[in-house]
């Protein structure tokens, strides 16, 4: 059972959230807000970084794209911009977001256009988005937001709040994601489910070769086949803090997991952190070869028949909170101790944040 959570307090964010060389133009984070658009675009040491869209012809808000320090896009193009030669499949797969497969047993994660009207009952999404706070600085910056759980009838499951706090420097990109979900109308049980938490579908240049079609499917029993496309270019290698590599990731448990690839002669690694404080510590990864690439907390069976199935049950009032981030590092891949260091510092930062 979860205790209602304090509100998450400001404060921290005016903390740098990791140790900077020398505070220059290049570290500053700023904001440019367009309420029409639906949008937020993040700019850090003057060049594009991301933007937060929550446009109505999505089923929940995203970051999209997403760029290093050098330019370089990282996540895929479709369904919003396609790109020639990468894949169209899972089209509720779109830039990075944060959703759940079995929120009183509707799938937030697998909405999308795709979906026809007659099946839309079984689905829920993520609406309402309000921008409480975008504020920069010469550290970091921060985006604060508010949005809604609903079912097909706009009923409220979940209200949310999120802070994500973005920084950088000549070479990398991070994001601290903090979101809390709260059970306004009644209780809410996030069932044992693979489709989660935290993730982000990757370019082309970072899937896994391939050699065969494969068919995935997801919780409601529907298949979805990934056919061979031409692999030139495509070099992605997973790895994990618990040494495993490639698809022997899929389904095991870690503290973060790095994605590397050499895209446009600059080679990249896209990193996701999981931290202590999250129920079901470290989370399980849910890292595809076709470019899926996600933390989940709250499936634990549906990757391992042999535990006990997991559920969280929220009552009324009550709330949970997860704390994610994600890292992109450009100029050369990030080292296993690198990686066992930026841990280390998302740790300590996020568990130094003073509440109120």
């Amino acid at each position: 059972m979860y205790k209602i959570l304090t509100p998450i307090l400001l404060i921290f964010l005016v903390i740098p959230v990791f140790p900077q060389t020398e505070k220059t133009e290049s570290t500053r984070v700023t904001f440019q807000r367009d309420d029409n658009a639906q949008k937020v675009d993040v700019i850090i040491g003057g060049k594009f970084f991301t933007s937060f869209i929550y446009p109505a012809t999505l089923e929940k808000p995203v970051l999209y794209p997403l760029r290093t320090s050098t330019g370089i896009e990282v996540t895929r193009g479709f369904p919003i911009n396609p790109r020639p030669a990468e894949r169209i499949d899972h089209p509720h797969q779109v830039g990075c977001w944060f959703t759940y497969g079995d929120v009183n047993g509707l799938d937030f994660w697998n909405n999308s256009y795709a979906i026809p009207e007659s099946e839309k009952s079984h689905y829920g999404s993520i609406k309402n988005v309000k921008i409480l706070k975008a504020e920069g600085g010469i550290d970091n910056g921060v985006l604060v937001f508010t949005c809604q759980w609903v079912n097909q009838q706009e009923q409220v499951l979940l209200d949310e709040e999120t802070s994500m706090i973005f920084s950088g420097d000549s070479l990398k990109r991070i994001v601290i994601r903090i979101t809390r979900l709260k059970a306004s109308n009644g209780p809410v049980r996030f069932g044992d489910n693979k489709e989660g938490l935290f993730a982000l579908r990757v370019d082309r240049a970072f899937e896994t070769p391939s050699e065969t079609p494969e068919v995935f499917t997801d919780a409601s029993g529907k298949p979805t086949t990934v056919p061979v496309l031409n692999n030139e270019g495509v070099n992605g290698v997973f790895r994990s803090s618990e040494g495993k590599e490639r698809d022997a990731v899929w389904g095991t448990r870690a503290a973060w997991v790095s994605l590397s690839a050499t895209k446009l002669d600059d080679e990249i690694s896209i990193c996701l952190f999981d931290h202590p404080s999250n129920p079901g510590y470290p989370g399980y990864w849910h890292a595809r070869g076709y470019g899926l690439f996600s933390v989940n907390n709250l499936g634990r069976k549906a990757y391992d028949p042999k535990e006990d199935e997991n559920t969280i049950l929220l009552n009324q009032g009550e709330s949970v909170e997860f704390r994610h981030m994600i890292l992109l590092k450009a100029g050369g891949a990030m080292t296993s101790n690198d990686l066992d260091i930026q841990c280390k510092e998302f740790e300590r930062s996020v568990n130094n944040a003073t509440t109120r």
